[in-house]
């Protein structure tokens, strides 16, 4: 089984997107230039995300390329156009890390839907959350409701401008 982890930015109340699936509150924020996500990207050999975060990465991110150089995949239960560098699965995202090689590493991309049972099943080894000074109010929580709870040792605080990062491992 390949080795789980998390990066991403969150709002002070725990929201990925706004409302209406918006990340113009995340790009507007000094200092995300300056979140060392390089290093990060180095470590890992596969991204997965659910469509709607593809959809909201794609519209917002203004990237040429989502996550070259990666295997990417997007767990849609209809098949949706992609990028060229995308597989579309329509699969268990539990099931699929178990079977990836356990030499590697797999990004797990968003929250909801696609990130809830790779908690549940204790799966993300390493987590690097971002925490931009906003409330939101509502929008796409990180965390959806666990039936279990679990413990993470804080490794490392950061600040980059208004970002602070939290590095947790399992």
């Amino acid at each position: 089984m390949a080795r789980a982890v998390f990066y991403g930015a969150i709002s002070l109340d725990g929201y990925l997107a706004d409302k209406e699936d918006h990340l113009e509150w995340l790009y507007q924020q000094e200092g995300g230039d300056l979140v060392p996500f390089d290093p990060f990207y180095q470590m890992i050999d596969y991204t997965m995300m659910g469509r709607r975060s593809y959809d909201v990465v794609k519209r917002d991110a203004k990237l040429e390329v989502i996550n070259p150089g990666k295997e990417n995949f997007v767990f849609s239960h209809s098949m949706i156009d992609v990028d060229d560098n995308i597989q579309v699965v329509n699969d268990d995202p539990v099931e699929f890390i178990k079977r990836l090689p356990a030499d590697k590493t797999i990004w797990v991309i968003g929250g909801g839907s696609l990130l809830q049972p790779v908690i549940e099943a204790g799966l993300i080894d390493e987590w690097w959350i971002q925490i931009v000074p906003i409330l939101l109010g509502e929008g796409v929580p990180l965390f959806l409701p666990q039936s279990n709870q679990q413990k993470f040792q804080l490794l490392e605080t950061e600040q980059f401008g208004q970002f602070a990062q939290l590095h947790l491992k399992k």
